[in-house]
């Protein structure tokens, strides 16, 4: 039942972005236009989106949110880009196809996730809510992706590489921002859009840090055991650049222990939203299952 949701809630994502990017076509220099439709359009879940809209839904909200929808992967597709630069992991492959500096080149590829990540706010800020919840919208997403979220994760990554992580509480503090932050983002905005109060808000923020760590393990598992095939990047990148993750430092059978210890946190803060929380608690385990 879960993944029809998700597939659901991705066609219904992917229609939009296309013709929001549509929409833009002849403002937009050709070149960089193509880009930025070529990462954004490569296929993907949209685990972030529909997170966001399972969690507006989970709190009893009603109404259009796509265009916060749509700023959420605007900007995971921005860190997408960059993350796979040569300067950062380096990759060929993103989602199964060349990764877009592959496919263009460096310069158009860099400018290409600077434009999708200001789009993602011109989208967050144009959400028909009002101004003090687009406001309060508008500074989570910057923390989540700045110094102290996703950029300052991706910069304790690096670091990584040379040997310096000591153990799991760094790794976690890695990943809690590299990947975390923004997952956890989405759950806090979509109880916000609601109009959520500050214990729903709580309970989704909970949720959406327990699911950001096990999006995160799960996906180490999957590099250390899956092919390049399956995983749509290359496999067993982690291992070759000799970072630092949870099945580096664990293993994998301590790794799925530790997943399933944050699957139960997962679970836990689901339900404090009660049967509302159902299809959370089922999402999370359908990011569990993923690593399996």
């Amino acid at each position: 039942m879960i993944n029809k949701r998700i597939r659901q809630h991705a066609d219904t994502v992917n229609a939009a972005l296309d013709s929001m990017l549509e929409a833009r076509r002849d403002a937009i220099p050709h070149g960089l236009w193509s880009a930025m439709h070529y990462s954004l359009m490569a296929g993907g879940k949209r685990i972030r989106p529909a997170l966001m809209l399972e969690s507006f839904a989970a709190c009893g909200g009603r109404g259009d949110i796509l265009p916060a929808a749509l700023s959420i992967e605007c900007m995971h597709t921005y860190s997408l880009i960059h993350d796979d630069l040569p300067s950062m992991d380096n990759d060929d492959l993103r989602r199964g196809q060349p990764t877009c500096h592959r496919r263009f080149d460096e310069a158009t590829a860099i400018l290409a996730a600077d434009a999708l990540q200001a789009l993602s706010f011109e989208l967050l800020a144009s959400q028909p809510v009002e101004a003090d919840i687009r406001l309060d919208l508008i500074q989570r997403l910057a923390v989540a992706v700045g110094a102290a979220g996703m950029v300052g994760g991706q910069v304790l990554d690096i670091q990584a590489e040379s040997g310096t992580v000591a153990d799991i509480k760094d790794v976690e503090r890695i990943h809690s921002l590299k990947t975390g932050a923004l997952l956890r983002y989405s759950c806090e905005a979509g109880a916000l859009l609601a109009g959520a109060d500050a214990r729903l808000v709580d309970a989704c923020s909970r949720y959406g840090a327990a699911v950001g760590l096990l999006f995160q393990i799960t996906d180490d598992m999957l590099d250390a055991t899956a092919s390049s095939e399956t995983l749509g990047k290359s496999a067993g990148k982690d291992a070759a650049q000799s970072k630092a993750t949870y099945v580096s430092l664990l293993g994998l059978d301590q790794a799925a222990d530790y997943a399933r210890d944050t699957h139960a946190a997962a679970l836990e803060a689901a339900g404090l939203l009660g049967e509302d929380g159902n299809p959370l608690r089922a999402f999370a385990t359908y990011i569990m299952e993923r690593g399996q």
